[in-house]
């Protein structure tokens, strides 16, 4: 079996699968009004998706994350779910949301076998929570929080995008709650996406702010724990992570490819780089054809980003990518 490697000997085994570009809330590094979202026919259809995902299990795929936009907002998602969770060679299938539609639809969500949930939360204050996305939601989005938590989701990570006028000092609050909760609360240095990264928070300072909570022990991370430098502190039930992709790139060992919402293989989150796979699948390539342009998107896979060096080069936004 062919297995999909790129031109740097590293194996991609992670597919992250975006199914909309559409979100509910309007988080303001996200999402803003000017954006225009993908016709809805330009959109991969269930039936297409579930196809390449096939062809990347054959290639050597076994971890799949769905991402959106917020992939719950979707019509028919949870059937989707569950045909997805059916394809065998599929080892570990996991979501990202926001957690708008998260409590009351948690049954379903377990029963496709997802029991991985990543929920996308940047402060603990409802007024700050209205304010960065405009909804005032925060009380439905910690209900679900709590009842992914009562439903025995395990790892339930928090993933907060550390921002300095946003939530710098909220940052405490955040670990603090691995105390009281087995949450792994995850802190994402803020990927500009063509803006400037001058004065941008950064995993070090992050780190030191933390710390004042108390000392962090390291916890060593398993081949399938993805980018995130895992720490717990003393006591904790839960544990803190740092994902940190400008000032300590994890480009040497990034197993990803990812599929977007609109039918584009992107070899890199940080790079504008892609290859249109929706026009050759909706033209008629017979499966060994498509599997070429999954090898040929691997190919492209360059050996790191350049947000540092060149912020300029990234136009699209992270809605429209899947994070």
């Amino acid at each position: 079996m062919e297995i999909l490697t790129d031109s740097h000997n590293r194996v991609l085994n992670y597919l992250r699968l975006s199914l909309t570009d559409r979100c509910n809330l309007r988080c303001f590094y996200c999402v803003n009004d000017s954006v225009k979202f993908i016709p809805h026919n330009q959109i991969l259809r269930y039936e297409e998706i579930l196809r390449l995902v096939r062809l990347s299990v054959g290639l050597g795929v076994s971890k799949i994350r769905i991402t959106g936009g917020e992939p719950l907002l979707r019509a028919g998602v949870y059937d989707f779910l569950n045909k997805l969770s059916e394809i065998e060679g599929i080892k570990d299938l996991s979501l990202t949301t926001n957690g708008i539609y998260l409590k009351e639809n948690l049954d379903k969500i377990i029963g496709a076998g997802i029991n991985r949930l990543n929920i996308s939360l940047d402060t603990l204050t409802p007024e700050r929570y209205k304010i960065t996305t405009g909804k005032d939601l925060f009380g439905k989005v910690w209900d679900s929080i709590m009842a992914a938590h009562d439903k025995g989701i395990n790892p339930l990570k928090i993933n907060v995008v550390a921002i300095r006028n946003l939530n710098f000092d909220e940052l405490t609050s955040f670990a603090e709650l691995t105390f009281k909760y087995p949450f792994h609360i995850r802190f994402i240095e803020y990927m500009p996406m063509g803006e400037d990264i001058n004065g941008n928070l950064l995993t070090p300072e992050i780190r030191s702010r933390i710390e004042s909570v108390g000392q962090l022990h390291e916890v060593e991370s398993g081949s399938g724990d993805g980018p995130a430098e895992r720490f717990k502190f003393k006591g904790a039930k839960g544990e803190i992570g740092f994902i940190s992709p400008i000032s300590k790139h994890f480009c040497s060992n990034c197993n990803r490819l990812r599929l977007t919402a609109s039918g584009m293989l992107r070899p890199c989150l940080l790079s504008d780089h892609k290859i249109n796979i929706i026009k050759p699948l909706r033209d008629g390539l017979s499966d060994d054809e498509l599997t070429k342009v999954f090898l040929k998107a691997a190919s492209f896979k360059q050996k790191k980003h350049l947000l540092d060096s060149s912020p300029d080069k990234i136009v699209s936004k992270m809605h429209s990518i899947g994070g």
